[in-house]
């Protein structure tokens, strides 16, 4: 019986994940990662977060404040945010830092993996930012299609 290293160990496991496998783990951080306050935050951390006047910023990563994000992303509760932004920082993507002032400040920001990770979800989000009048005029198309009245796509719609 040979002994491997830890380094040895993961590469091994690397090679056996397959998300088409009902079981396996990388299904899970596919569902969590393809939620969209998941994208939204990585991308405010990320190069496409709020842009202060007056304030240089290169293209990079940044930290935020939690009220900082809670504004960039609106729409979202503040439920919402915690829960995601907790279940980023257990995978390991976000650091949460805390600097005792009066009052409490937190901010975070990507760790290289998240960091990674805003790679791709980031081409996700301007990608759909530059096709939505595509996308909403094929869905009108669609809807015309099969005979959806305006009236009654807006009761489906509420």
């Amino acid at each position: 019986m040979s002994t491997q290293t830890a380094a040895q160990r993961r590469a091994e496991a690397r090679t056996s994940y397959n998300a088409f496998m009902e079981g396996c783990p990388s299904r899970q951080l596919l569902d969590r990662i393809s939620d969209k306050w998941v994208a939204l935050i990585l991308a405010a951390l990320g190069s496409d977060g709020p842009h202060r006047p007056g304030i240089e910023h290169g293209d990079g990563p940044r930290s935020m404040r939690y009220s900082e994000l809670s504004r960039r992303l609106a729409g979202a509760s503040q439920k919402m945010l915690t829960q995601t932004l907790r279940s980023l920082e257990a995978d390991g993507l976000v650091t949460r830092t805390v600097t005792p002032t009066v009052p409490v400040t937190v901010t975070y920001e990507l760790t290289g993996l998240g960091m990674s990770l805003n790679q791709v979800t980031a081409g996700l989000k301007d990608w759909a930012e530059d096709h939505m009048s595509e996308v909403l005029a094929h869905r009108e198309g669609h809807r015309r299609a099969d005979g959806v009245s305006d009236e009654e796509q807006a009761l489906t719609a509420e």
